[in-house]
C-alpha cells in the first residue's frame, strides 16, 4: 500500500467553485485520480485524490485555497467485481473502520484504484481524580 493524502476543500455552493479547483490543479500539471463534491445549502466539501499529493498542495496553496489534508491509503486492485469486496472484507477482518473511500477505473482498464483513509482509533478516556472522601 502506498500512502497518499486526501484534499478536502470547503467551497461556496456556486457555479465554477469545483471548476476554480480543477483550474488550479490542471494549470500546476497536477491529475486528479478521484474526486468527490457535496453540498449542504449554501457551502459543500471537495474531497480529492492527486497523483501527487506534493504537487497538489503546492497547486492549492498557490491558488489561495484553504483545505485539509489527511493521510491515507492507495492500492491498486484488479478491475474486476468483487475485488473491491475482498480488499474490504480483509481490512474489515483486521477490526479498520474507514472513514473515507474513493476509487476509480477506467472502462476497459486492467487496475482499479482505491484510496482511503482510517477512523482515528478512539482513545481510552483517563481516569478521573475524585476529591478525598467523595
Amino acid at each position: 500500500m502506498a500512502k497518499t493524502k486526501v484534499f478536502t476543500i470547503t467551497v461556496q455552493n456556486q457555479p465554477g467553485a469545483v471548476a476554480a479547483i480543477a483550474k488550479a490543479l490542471g494549470s500546476a500539471k497536477v491529475n486528479i485520480l478521484a474526486l468527490l463534491g457535496t453540498t449542504q445549502a449554501a457551502t459543500g466539501t471537495v474531497s480529492l485524490v492527486a497523483e501527487d499529493a506534493k504537487w497538489a498542495k503546492k497547486a492549492l496553496d498557490e491558488a489561495k485555497l484553504a483545505y485539509e489534508e489527511t493521510g491515507a491509503e492507495q492500492i491498486e486492485l484488479a478491475n474486476r467485481p468483487g475485488a473491491l469486496a475482498q480488499r474490504l472484507e480483509k481490512l474489515a477482518a483486521k477490526g479498520v473502520n474507514l472513514s473515507t473511500i474513493h476509487a476509480t477505473a477506467a472502462k476497459g482498464g486492467k487496475k482499479a484504484v482505491v484510496v482511503y483513509t482510517v477512523e482515528a482509533p478512539a482513545k481510552a478516556s483517563e481516569p478521573q481524580a475524585t476529591a478525598p472522601g467523595a
